[in-house]
């Protein structure tokens, strides 16, 4: 329910309350409103701070994107290697700080999508395969940049990645299959096409 519709529920028990002859002052109806306008006002603060990431003070997130792509730059899942960490006892070093301060369930909260806020981070997060993605009907469909309501997604798997050089330059193409069984290669995945590409959003 939205705020107007248990605003509009909280109405219509006053009535009710009347109606049974047991009337709320008008204080107690002021009191109840106004927990309705706290809900609404605290639901919009979580909202804006859905992204775990935003709870990292400057240094931290600092530390731990460094982190994060140390361990993607060596083919190693950052994740998996943090709970590695708290599982045998051993110190996580710089990042230390997320055992000891945020835990096990601010960790579990960080998904790959978060990550798309850092755009300087990007190409530090490789696409794996086997990782699921969405893409946008804009790498087949010609769409305007600023028309979000053609733009669709779609969910897909990755099943190969191949990066290529040519002289200095180096691009990378991704072969993708949808759940209906056609396969699609994103060319330029990190390069000219990052935008028609996404984490999936959960």
């Amino acid at each position: 329910m939205n705020p107007d519709e248990i605003e509009a529920a909280l109405q219509t028990a006053f009535s009710r309350c009347d109606a049974a002859r047991c009337p709320l002052t008008d204080m107690q109806k002021q009191i109840l409103l106004q927990i309705v306008e706290q809900i609404q006002r605290n639901s919009t603060s979580i909202l804006d701070t859905a992204n775990p990431l935003d709870e990292l003070t400057p240094e931290e997130l600092e530390a731990f994107l460094e982190f994060v792509k140390a361990e993607e730059e060596q083919n190693r899942t950052w994740k998996v290697q943090l709970l590695n960490d708290w599982l045998l006892c051993q110190d996580s070093g710089k990042v230390q700080f997320i055992r000891q301060r945020y835990g096990l369930q601010w960790l579990n909260r960080v998904e790959t999508y978060h990550f798309d806020k850092y755009s300087y981070l990007e190409e530090a997060l490789k696409l794996r395969i086997g990782d699921r993605i969405e893409v946008s009907n804009a790498l087949w469909e010609w769409i305007p940049e600023d028309d979000s309501y053609e733009r669709e997604w779609f969910p897909c798997m990755v099943i190969k990645v191949d990066e290529f050089r040519d002289g200095n330059d180096v691009f990378t193409n991704c072969q993708i299959r949808f759940f209906n069984g056609t396969e699609y290669e994103i060319q330029g995945v990190y390069e000219w096409n990052r935008y028609n590409w996404r984490w999936p959003q959960t």
